[in-house]
Order: structure tokens, then sequence, then C-alpha cells
């Protein structure tokens, strides 16, 4: 497994992270198995988040990893915080002090470690008070209980909002991104041009990542929508299997590492979270590690997808 550079080389990260929400719909040997097959295949950052199960995910990945000091130096754990739910169903977010304090402490218990690597808050809140979430990072920061500090889903000028209040660098923006999912690369893309994939979405995140050195993380990577289903192997999508399909057989690999190879091959060094809880699939989801798509081949890809090129 290749590595990417976080926080300015602070964190050497697998580049290909594991998204441990579905971990839940495993039994105990079952997480064991899978969690070890993901070291086996030298992925070492773990993506959580609170809301993940009601917790059960960062209780269960505990347990599965068999979390000790030793095993924790080894790994890299990344969780979120900020979506909360009432009676089971109403969404809500809250980026209070006193609820990042708290949510940060509970998922510390359930990972059973002193400190988790980095801290994302996920998704904005409307509500959010800058200075209230920097008091709360210092704190957090300050104690130890998190070395470093990202955001999910959001834009350039929420991040600079935060930035105007935070002693800490923002490292890393989850954002959704699959090749049915690309427009924050179309609209780079079709500047100027009368055309859907021109209009501008996210105010220009992906230039502003890399020109801020935030690592970019692309959350549900096989996905079409907003949840509608993967892509692969879906009638919906012919013209794109097809070019898939053609591609991973002339590379040797399975479908699943053609699609995250096109992810990897941007230069921005954007780290996939795969979602997976099948170790076979996930196996053949790591061969895109050791695969490198070609100029033409990146774009034959996108076009197949329905982006336009002008």
């Amino acid at each position: 497994m290749k590595t990417i550079r976080i926080a300015n080389g602070e964190i050497q990260a697998s580049e290909i992270s594991l998204g441990c929400m579905r971990l839940p719909g495993l039994s105990g040997k079952e997480a064991e198995v899978f969690v070890q097959t993901a070291l086996d295949e030298g992925i070492n950052f773990f993506d959580h988040a609170d809301i993940y199960a009601g917790g059960k995910s960062e209780e269960l990945f505990a347990r599965a990893i068999h979390m000790s000091p030793a095993v924790r130096e080894k790994i890299l754990l990344q969780t979120k915080c900020g979506i909360c739910q009432h009676d089971g169903s109403n969404i809500y977010y809250d980026f209070s002090k006193e609820h990042i304090l708290e949510s940060v402490d509970g998922s510390l218990k359930r990972l059973n470690t002193d400190y988790v690597d980095v801290l994302l808050l996920h998704r904005p809140d409307a509500l959010a008070d800058p200075q209230e979430v920097a008091e709360a990072f210092n704190i957090l920061h300050s104690s130890g209980k998190v070395r470093f500090f990202g955001v999910s889903n959001e834009k350039p000028m929420q991040i600079e909002l935060l930035n105007r209040y935070l002693n800490q660098k923002l490292v890393i923006n989850q954002l959704q991104l699959s090749i049915t999912n690309a427009t924050m690369i179309s609209n780079g893309i079709n500047v100027n041009m009368e055309n859907a994939s021109a209009v501008d979405r996210d105010g220009g995140i992906l230039d502003y990542c890399r020109l801020k050195d935030i690592t970019i993380q692309a959350w549900s990577p096989f996905q079409y929508g907003l949840f509608a289903g993967v892509f692969l192997n879906n009638e919906k999508f012919p013209e794109l299997n097809l070019k898939i399909d053609e591609l991973a057989k002339t590379k040797g690999v399975p479908n699943t590492a053609i699609a995250i190879a096109w992810i990897l091959r941007h230069p921005a060094k954007i780290q996939p979270i795969v979602g997976t809880t099948n170790a076979a699939r996930l196996k053949d989801i790591c061969k895109a590690s050791t695969i490198e798509l070609t100029r033409q081949e990146w774009y034959e890809i996108y076009r197949a997808a329905g982006n336009v090129v002008p």
C-alpha cells in the first residue's frame, strides 16, 4: 500500500482509508478477521464517527483490533462529531463546545484509547460559533486528546471563517467524490462554459484545499447520487462499466480497483474512504494502489460516466 503525507508529513497514512460505519453488521469474530485483513493490506488509517451505529462501530473496532498501546502506535484513528439525532430520526447539528468535548470523550472511551489522530466536524452546523469551536479545539489539543483537526463537507468560506479563530491548522476535508459524483472536478474543466458541468457548487473547494495543503478524503467512492446505489455493474451506467471492465482486464485487477485508481490518479493526493465490510472485496479494492491510470485512461473513464470534456 502506498502512503500519502497529511499535515505536512506529520501523518504518514495509507492512501486508502477504511471507513468503519458498517462494521456492526459483522459478528465479533468476522470483524476481527476483517480488520486484520485491512492491516495485512497495508491500511493504517481508520475512519469513525460518534454517530455510526450510535457508537457501536467504535466499540466493535476497538475489540476487533485488540486495542492496546502497542497496537495504537501502529494505526491512525480519525473520528467525527457534530451530527445528532433526536428520537432516532430527526437529525440536527451541534458544534457547541460542550457537545464537541463530550463527543470526543465518548469516542475515546469506545475506541479504548487516550487520543485520536484526527477529529473532523461532521457536516456544517448553521448555528456554529467559530470562537466556541476554537475553544473546544484548544482544550482537546492541549490535553493531548486530539492531534489534528479537520472538517467534512465544508466549502472554502466556511473553512476560512473557522480559520480566523483556530490556533490549529485544518488538515482534512472529507467530501463526497466518485467517478459519477465529480462536480468538484467538472467545474474546473468546464470553465466559462454554458453547461451544467460548469456550475460551481462548492466554491472551488478542490483548488482551495490544494492551495491550503488540506487533504481531501473521498467518501462514497462507489456511489452515484446521494446513496442512490453503486455505479459498478449497474445497468444505468453501461458505457462507464464497459470502459472500467476493459481497463480492469487490461491491467489484471478487479473493477473496484479501477474505480479507486481513478480517484488516486488525481494529483491532489485524494484519500478514498472505502466502506466495505467484505474482506475479499477489500483486498480487490486495495489493488488500486498497485496500478496507475494514464491521462488518456483517466479521461476515458471520466467521459464514459457522462461527464463533459469541452
